[in-house]
């Protein structure tokens, strides 16, 4: 595996990058790089842009230094996409991609096209965060940068819940913990905490659910009306499909938000057989094996409608094969 030195020759400004609506290993991944980046090459100019993320995670050092706009006059030699499945994913800094002299994208989603100067992509990776450990030297590894890692592949594995945790993604969690992190105020400050409007609307999204498939697909919607009534936006969001999909009897959860009129944000998650990422891809989406996502137009029963379609092109063989 290469070392993130090796892309650095020549390089003076280096910017960092996560996709639209960053999540817990987003955000993770593209601190622990620049946090890696701005205390072992501190002569580089290094600058990390996402889009603001929810509060819970910004539990984590250097917060602050993040850039959630991009001008029209800023530029890099080389631009590093993290936790990106597609161009068209970029967050704020978008604009870059066609500026910057160079890319490299470090991913883990199945779906990915690799359309960038260099890249890995390892699907059976946890998280990006995992990836990114292979390019950086342990000892240099400070715990600021420890945290970041340690919080971006808890999230992206549900805590160690997933089938993507492997035996090497427990093993990197230990070399973090041996880094003297504080990683149970991490796991309660940005995964488990909830406002407690939060903890409404989720309960309003379980209240409202329903199942489809003699129970193995429940699903949820909530639309823009409700999320402004609790004074909540899409990044308040977060979680509610992976308690879905806690369900007894459930393979697959589906939840999706009014993101404009007609128009919803789209979370599947499944537990076993059923590949999701099949799913968003037919509407324009990507993702994992066990986590994808899309965005869809239309009333929102159309859009339940046009994905169960989608879901009996899987349910349908495999309950055939299983008779």
């Amino acid at each position: 595996m290469k070392s993130i030195e090796t892309y650095l020759d020549g390089v003076q400004k280096v910017a960092i990058a996560g996709h639209v609506n960053p999540d817990g290993d987003c955000v993770g991944s593209c601190m622990a790089m620049y946090l890696y980046l701005t205390e072992n090459y501190p002569s580089l100019e290094t600058t990390v842009y996402l889009q603001q993320p929810r509060s819970a995670l910004n539990c984590l050092e250097k917060m602050d230094q993040i850039r959630t706009t991009c001008e029209d006059t800023d530029t890099c030699d080389l631009l590093i996409l993290l936790d990106i499945s597609s161009v068209e994913r970029i967050g704020v800094a978008g604009p870059l991609y066609q500026r910057a002299a160079k890319t490299l994208c470090l991913d883990h989603h199945v779906t990915n096209d690799g359309r960038y100067t260099w890249f890995c992509n390892r699907p059976e990776a946890s998280s990006a965060c995992e990836v990114i450990w292979d390019y950086f030297d342990e000892k240099k590894v400070s715990r600021a940068c420890a945290e970041a890692l340690y919080m971006g592949i808890a999230h992206d594995t549900g805590v160690f819940q997933y089938q993507s945790t492997s035996p090497e993604t427990m093993r990197i969690a230990a070399k973090l913990m041996e880094k003297g992190i504080p990683f149970t105020r991490i796991l309660e400050k940005s995964y488990y905490q909830k406002t407690y409007a939060e903890n409404q609307i989720l309960g309003r999204a379980l209240m409202e659910s329903f199942t489809l498939y003699d129970g193995r697909v429940i699903v949820a919607a909530i639309k823009s009306k409700t999320m402004k009534f609790y004074g909540l936006n899409p990044k308040d969001m977060d979680g509610i499909v992976a308690q879905l999909r806690n369900t007894e009897g459930v393979e697959v959860a589906i939840f999706m938000y009014e993101t404009a009129w007609l128009t919803y944000k789209v979370s599947l998650r499944s537990k076993d057989w059923l590949d999701v990422s099949k799913v968003a891809a037919a509407f324009g989406g990507g993702g994992h094996f066990h986590a994808a996502g899309c965005t869809m137009e239309g009333m929102h029963r159309d859009v339940i409608n046009n994905l169960s379609d989608e879901l009996y092109l899987q349910f349908e063989p495999h309950d055939r094969e299983n008779a």
